[in-house]
């Protein structure tokens, strides 16, 4: 039996592809190496699934900074609005939340995975789980199949490749499809972690003087070895026993990654802006005015009703300044080194977790060598790729899930489409 189709991977694209392949009337065979279907999305979004992102599709694109723009004739197919009418029309009702994350009403990931399984199933996909691959079949430049770790071989006019990075592996993504792409002629860019909790040697991390200390509305920035502004981020910050993690943590790390590259390994300055809607002035006419109120406390006294009580006694260290000191008398030098500090703390990162740590793999296949309006190989005919494997990566909020389901869905019509030709 020749299938139209084989779907390798039960993840977001895999799942995405089976379906769109199938829509298009095609004999689709997916097949899951793991237990289950859907492991990854089952655990994403804190086990809430952020299915996707509602702002513009532009802004969608420019969130996805590794190499986001080839997603545009993807999205010409399938785009984010696409998706939202999807799960909507398959019984997800999804609601918005900040920053135009999009959760089912439910709260619940399995109902995202749970649903998608039923769409496959009433499309009749025939889905194998247990069944690992360990090399795709290859004639004359063009796919013809897959042979299985039980040495079975099975034949398709079309072949999806979706098996994800090397991130997260307890789901399944263990980069088994790079060697497969290699083998069909394809270049694998260098892997690196992204979305990843950044790793530091400062005295008061190790220490872990702020272990478990979380700031809201903070503003992250990296820099390069001359001292330049690469990135920033505000949001949400989270401090570890190994150093930064937290939504713009995570969204800085792969800016920490490639600044290490491009500087033999070493360490990379980053600063924290506790207060990033107020400049110096007025920060210190805050403190001004809530000291005229409470002329004889301590500084530390003020300070505890702007900040974390946690941080100020290596705040005021740092500056040089007593914590009992009266803020009537507070040195002027070290007032305003506090000031500074609180408008730019330095911490010097060396590095980040783990790519096995990492919620995304950055690299991946190259995308020149794919056809963005169908993500079939330009090296092997009736070849197609979508999701993490390729080398497309973007921030936490539904970017990267959105990526995935884009490429499956178009990777999966294009290849019905192809098979039946």
């Amino acid at each position: 039996m020749i299938h139209d189709c084989i779907v390798i991977g039960g993840g977001p694209a895999g799942l995405m592809a089976a379906v769109a392949a199938a829509e298009q009337g095609g004999d689709v065979l997916l097949l899951e190496k793991g237990a289950k279907l859907g492991r990854k999305l089952a655990i994403s979004g804190g086990g809430r699934c952020n299915v996707t992102n509602n702002r513009d599709p532009e802004q969608v694109i420019q969130h996805i900074p590794g190499n986001g723009r080839f997603l545009y004739s993807p999205f010409a197919t399938f785009d984010n609005r696409d998706i939202i009418r999807f799960f909507e029309k398959i019984g997800v009702a999804l609601k918005e939340e900040d920053e135009g994350r999009m959760f089912p009403v439910s709260d619940k990931a399995q109902a995202v995975v749970d649903a998608l399984i039923n769409r496959i199933e009433n499309l009749g996909v025939a889905i194998r789980l247990h069944t690992a691959v360990t090399n795709l079949l290859l004639t004359d430049g063009a796919v013809s199949g897959v042979t299985l770790a039980t040495g079975e071989k099975l034949s398709a006019h079309t072949v999806i490749v979706a098996v994800g990075g090397k991130s997260v592996p307890q789901t399944g993504s263990t980069g088994d499809g790079y060697g497969w792409a290699q083998d069909a002629g394809h270049t694998v860019t260098e892997l690196f972690p992204t979305e990843v909790p950044l790793t530091s040697n400062e005295r008061f991390i190790q220490q872990r003087e702020w272990q478990g200390l979380s700031l809201r509305g903070v503003t992250l920035t990296v820099y390069n070895h001359k001292g330049k502004r690469l990135i920033s981020h505000t949001g949400d910050l989270l401090f570890t026993h190994f150093g930064l993690s937290g939504p713009i943590a995570l969204r800085c790390s792969q800016f920490v990654v490639k600044t290490q590259k491009q500087n033999k390994g070493k360490s990379v300055h980053l600063s924290l802006d506790w207060f990033p809607e107020e400049s110096l002035q007025r920060l210190e006419q805050r403190f001004e005015a809530d000291w005229k109120k409470h002329p004889k406390q301590s500084i530390k006294t003020v300070l505890k009703r702007h900040l974390p009580e946690r941080a100020i006694p290596f705040l005021l260290h740092s500056a040089g300044m007593a914590e009992d000191i009266t803020f009537a008398i507070r040195p002027k030098e070290a007032w305003q080194a506090l000031l500074q500090y609180l408008k730019a703390f330095p911490i010097q990162v060396n590095g980040t977790l783990s790519i096995e740590k990492a919620f995304v793999t950055g690299g991946g296949i190259h995308l020149k060598e794919i056809v963005p309006k169908t993500m079939e190989s330009k090296k092997t005919s009736g070849l197609y790729f979508a999701g993490e494997i390729l080398d497309i990566h973007g921030y936490t909020g539904g970017y990267n899930i959105t990526a995935a389901f884009t490429t499956g869905y178009t990777a999966g019509k294009h290849a019905a489409i192809s098979a039946q030709s």
